[in-house]
């Protein structure tokens, strides 16, 4: 049996992942997909999505997915477009999260396309989606879901199985084993790794062996401040009021809006902040909230702790004319809305009404990618273009490291000390080049493993007659 392994995405960058798996030996030729993300943020990455994909997805026997986010599932309803009609594997919670994730995707596509169409900006005689609603709905029948540890039976020679990645809501670390002719190959992909010690998501699963390793590299050479998220939480929104202003936070729908909800409910019931009124503008985001309530064993809150969704601070708008509405509140008001990198959806026309208003405070609570608009605003660019109009930036703007879904440089480190010996071979994948080359750097220095930082479309031999 020879495997071999193609980087298709997250090589050498923060988004798109895909990696290909390909088996081959007398009893069985097979090409696994593990993720199939979007290409986002800088125009020469957003690209790739239009180009030809690098084999006929006709021959792709399996994808399995990590976890829910865009970068690692947005691709999917392409593929099938273009004629993939084999099954996803994932766990049971990032099948629910991925219906709506990857419908909503569709939708704000399409109607981005329609708004540039009409407007007139597209350098396009008639811009078009990546992918339609129909598309993602042609799909989403062949979603599995499991549970973690639960080992599933690809073909005779193949076997996987998630653990717990503690980044988001169903998140997993991929673990493969191959059957050959005389060995067996472990494989583990990291996807996302969340952090350890935080609230609704338990720790990162520890893994103690792998063959081959993939682990990503977001945070892979920074630290996240002292672990005090809340203090300095509460202190960005009582500055905000002090400003007589509203706080803006664009948050992603899943993991991010469900934690900020947490924790502003201490602040209000404690007493550290006014109790005031706390809008959720994202449908999407409020699906994601039934989603918890329904998947209770991926997530470590019981029923009491689920009701803090039901806190009467909070004000959950589905509506196009509700979410409109929070332009007239000029103060004491915090308003939660997606996306998370500011690059698409309601979140856009806050910023519009917002971003000049020198009372208004923006603030980010995750990482911003390059080339989004969440980084160009964090960079300090003076304009912004929304909706094809330079808008000003004269609003505050606070960045608050601490509530990230990514495990920081030490806690990969953490979780790498697991594995009881060192991989043959050990990827470094998902994150920007200079953290790349530094984290795989340290890696060996610490650790003297044999790491590589693949290129994009870089393919390796691994094993050969085994």
């Amino acid at each position: 049996m020879n495997i071999r392994l193609r980087f298709l995405g997250g090589a050498k960058s923060v988004t798109g992942s895909k990696y290909l798996l390909e088996i081959e030996s007398a009893k069985i030729s097979y090409k696994l997909l593990v993720d199939c993300g979007l290409f986002q943020g800088l125009k020469d990455l957003r690209l790739k999505n239009w180009e030809e994909f690098p084999l006929n997805v006709k021959q792709i026997d399996a994808v399995v997915i990590s976890h829910c986010h865009i970068d690692h599932t947005g691709y999917l309803p392409r593929i099938f477009k273009e004629g993939y009609s084999g099954k996803i594997y994932c766990t049971q919670a990032s099948k629910d999260l991925m219906e709506i994730m990857l419908l909503d995707s569709a939708k704000l596509q399409e109607e981005e396309a329609e708004y540039a169409f009409k407007k007139g900006y597209s350098k396009h005689e008639k811009p078009a989606a990546l992918y339609s609603v129909e598309d993602v709905n042609d799909m989403l029948p062949s979603l599995q879901g499991y549970g973690y540890k639960q080992s599933i039976a690809l073909s005779p020679q193949i076997n996987i199985k998630f653990h717990d990645a503690g980044h988001v809501l169903g998140s997993a670390i991929v673990e493969i084993d191959i059957i050959g002719d005389t060995q067996k190959k472990k494989f583990v992909f990291s996807g996302d790794l969340g952090r350890y010690n935080k609230p609704i998501l338990r720790n990162p699963s520890a893994i103690s062996k792998a063959d081959i390793l993939l682990v990503e590299s977001t945070y892979g050479n920074k630290e996240n401040p002292a672990d005090k998220p809340k203090k300095r939480l509460g202190e960005v929104v009582n500055e905000a009021f002090e400003k007589q202003g509203c706080l803006l936070v664009p948050a992603f729908s899943v993991g991010r809006t469900q934690t900020l909800i947490y924790y502003f409910k201490q602040l209000i019931d404690e007493k550290i902040i006014p109790n005031v009124p706390i809008f959720i503008d994202s449908p999407m985001g409020i699906s994601a909230i039934g989603i918890y309530k329904r998947n209770k064993t991926f997530h470590t809150m019981q029923d009491e702790a689920i009701a803090i969704f039901d806190f009467q601070n909070i004000r959950y708008f589905r509506s196009q004319q509700e979410s409109i509405s929070i332009n007239n509140i000029k103060k004491n008001a915090i308003i939660i809305s997606s996306s998370g990198m500011c690059n698409g959806g309601r979140i856009l026309h806050h910023l519009y009404n917002r971003l000049p208003r020198t009372n208004d405070t923006l603030l980010f609570v995750g990482y911003q990618s390059e080339g989004t608009r969440g980084r160009k605003i964090l960079d300090k660019e003076p304009t912004t273009r929304i909706f094809g109009e330079e808008i000003e930036v004269k609003c505050n703007v606070v960045h608050l490291d601490g509530l990230s879904a990514h495990a920081d440089k030490k806690e990969l480190f953490k979780w790498l000390k697991n594995f009881k010996s060192a991989p043959k071979q050990t990827f470094i994948v998902h994150g920007e080049v200079e953290t790349m080359q530094i984290f795989a750097q340290n890696i060996r220095n610490q650790m003297g493993w044999n790491v590589t930082v693949p290129d994009y479309m870089e393919s390796f031999e691994l094993f050969k007659g085994i």
